[in-house]
C-alpha cells in the first residue's frame, strides 16, 4: 500500500506559478497511476489532471489545459504538478492520488471514485 505525502503548495498572485509535488512511500512506484485533485471550500473534490503509470500518458481538465501540466517520476518516486498562469479560481486544497489500473492497463481513469489511495493535502490560494 502507498503512502503518498504532497508538498508545494502557497500564496502567489494571479499569473504567478508554483510547482507541487508528491512523494510515494510504501510501495513500487511505478506500479500506479495518478491523478492530481482539488477542492474548494463548500465545492466537491474535482479532478485536475492524471497520468498513467508508465508516465507517458497525461490528461488535463479544460479549466487548467494549457496552464497545468502533470509529470511523474518513476525513479524518484514523485509526482508533480506544474501550474503556470494561476487564476483566483484555483484556489483550492490539492490532493495528490494514486492505484493500481486495471490489469493489463497503465491507465486509472479522472475521476474521484477511481482512486483509492489520497495524500493528506497542500494549499494553494491564488489572490487576485
Amino acid at each position: 500500500q502507498v503512502q503518498l505525502v504532497e508538498s508545494g503548495g502557497g500564496s502567489v498572485q494571479a499569473g504567478g506559478s508554483l510547482r507541487l509535488s508528491c512523494a510515494a512511500f510504501g510501495d513500487t512506484y511505478s506500479n500506479y497511476c495518478m491523478g492530481w485533485f482539488r477542492q474548494a471550500p463548500g465545492k466537491e473534490r474535482e479532478g485536475v489532471a492524471a497520468i498513467d503509470s508508465d508516465g507517458l500518458t497525461t490528461y488535463a481538465e479544460d479549466y487548467v489545459k494549457g496552464r497545468f501540466t502533470i509529470s511523474k517520476d518513476n525513479a524518484k518516486n514523485t509526482l508533480y504538478l506544474q501550474m503556470n498562469s494561476l487564476k483566483p479560481e484555483d484556489t483550492a486544497m490539492y490532493y495528490c492520488a494514486a492505484d493500481h489500473p486495471p490489469y493489463g492497463r497503465t491507465w486509472c481513469g479522472r475521476r474521484v471514485y477511481e482512486y483509492n489511495y489520497w495524500g493528506q493535502g497542500t494549499q494553494v490560494t491564488v489572490s487576485s
